[in-house]
């Protein structure tokens, strides 16, 4: 599932809750899943080759979550982060990739999915809705997670929050 361990891949939760998929959709795609009662999460990277075209990112990033939902079953709600500003065109174009092929493989597995706004997951995880990325690293570490980087950190945060927030 992904290029990489997970260092933070086993924090217990409740062995009787559904899998639920968090995504901070991306180039580094940060990801964490609550499956089993265990938290997994890690980074996917999805930047292009240099001999691919501009479309390949896209088909292997459908091609994961279909490899996921092999390893998981079926999935109770998948989370995103919904970004509305980017800081430049190439960020903006691929995150619109990366959404319209979540959501449209949600939508052909039937699988209810929701972005929340990046101020709402910062808050929750720090009581700050413009905190940065160390201190959402920070926060990751203060639930019992070893995040690789900002994207880990956010798609876990984007977990807890789904769980604790919503009927899941």
């Amino acid at each position: 599932l992904t290029s990489r361990p997970a260092e933070s891949a086993t924090q217990p939760i409740d062995a009787a809750t559904p899998t639920v998929l968090a995504l901070d959709l991306g180039s580094t795609m940060g990801w964490a899943i609550r499956m089993s009662g265990q938290v997994m999460s890690g980074t996917e990277p999805f930047k292009l080759g240099r001999f691919e075209g501009g479309g390949m990112r896209y088909l292997r990033f459908v091609r994961w979550l279909d490899d996921l939902w092999r390893f998981t079953g079926p999935l109770e709600a998948v989370y995103f982060e919904e970004v509305r500003r980017h800081r430049g065109v190439d960020a903006a174009h691929a995150y619109g990739g990366f959404l319209a092929q979540l959501t449209a493989w949600c939508e052909r597995h039937a699988v209810p999915y929701q972005g929340v706004p990046v101020g709402t997951i910062k808050k929750f995880a720090t009581g700050k809705g413009n905190a940065n990325k160390d201190q959402m690293i920070s926060a990751a570490r203060l639930r019992g997670h070893a995040p690789a980087d900002d994207n880990e950190a956010d798609a876990i945060a984007l977990l807890h929050w789904a769980v604790e927030t919503q009927e899941v």
